[in-house]
């Protein structure tokens, strides 16, 4: 039997703050969130959800703009005041004011080296700012020495993904991320966006969708989160399996651009489903 095919999973950094108490993500709850896709793409898929290696405090989530409840973020089971880790709200690095700047974004990149190092994926799915990581980590996994400190004794510590999963991406901010991606980047991506997501807004994902060569787009009805609805654990697990695969949209306008791999569909989701 074919070993299942691995999938390392980035959960996001949703910023959401109710006083006293603030609120983001974290592996336990990322997938805690994707249960029903966890039961639904069966045992040749192998779904691995790490942490981010920043721990948040409430004075992090102080400059929070976000104005939907924490139920619709997905993110209402964390809680910087608990003291149990699988509450523990974390992030892959930490930004600014003016989101100018991924402060820890470098530590973040060695720490998934080391990850990778210790373990082969076929392929990524990152969520909001898991997903701006997902793909800078295709990228760079593509053009190694981009950044120096990334490699081990010379090398790659993995090779590149088959494909990769970003859902409410968007560009990480900053010159090194200019220097890996350059003006674009191969790795097979799903782009999913949210119609109304009001954290990441369209133009933001449509920015990261520009560095994609190789890039299939899904859009939902819905905000900022994973859609999981019976068609939506299809998609996913069909893409996880073949990411050249024609994906069907009960909704979808195609479009095919010859010789880039440009595909784009527009794909609506039934919550009630």
């Amino acid at each position: 039997m074919a070993a299942p095919r691995k999938v390392l999973m980035l959960h996001g950094q949703v910023l959401a703050k109710i006083s006293p108490a603030a609120y983001s993500q974290n592996a336990s709850i990322f997938s805690k969130r994707l249960g029903a896709l966890r039961k639904s793409i069966g045992k040749d898929i192998e779904l691995v959800f790490v942490d981010g290696p920043f721990v948040l405090h409430p004075v992090d989530l102080d400059g929070s703009s976000a104005l939907t409840s924490l139920a619709a973020l997905g993110s209402s089971e964390a809680d910087t005041t608990s003291s149990d880790p699988s509450a523990t709200p974390r992030a892959w690095w930490k930004v600014n004011p003016e989101r100018t700047i991924a402060h820890g974004l470098e530590d973040a990149l060695l720490y998934l080296r080391d990850i990778l190092q210790r373990d082969r994926y076929d392929g990524v799915f990152g969520f909001s700012q898991g997903a701006a990581l997902a793909t800078l980590l295709s990228a760079l996994l593509e053009q190694p020495r981009t950044y120096p400190p990334f490699l081990i004794d010379g090398e790659a510590p993995h090779p590149p993904f088959k494909f990769c999963v970003s859902v409410s991406g968007f560009k990480v901010p900053g010159s090194l991320t200019a220097e890996i991606f350059g003006t674009s980047y191969s790795t097979p991506t799903l782009h999913v966006i949210g119609k109304t997501d009001v954290i990441v807004v369209e133009e933001r994902s449509r920015l990261l969708l520009n560095l994609s060569h190789n890039k299939k787009l899904e859009e939902h009805e819905g905000g900022h989160f994973v859609p999981s609805t019976a068609k939506w654990r299809e998609i996913f697990r069909n893409y996880f399996l073949d990411p050249l695969v024609v994906i069907p949209s009960p909704v979808s306008t195609v479009a095919f651009q010859p010789g880039l791999g440009n595909c784009y569909a527009s794909a609506t989701d039934n919550p009630k489903l």
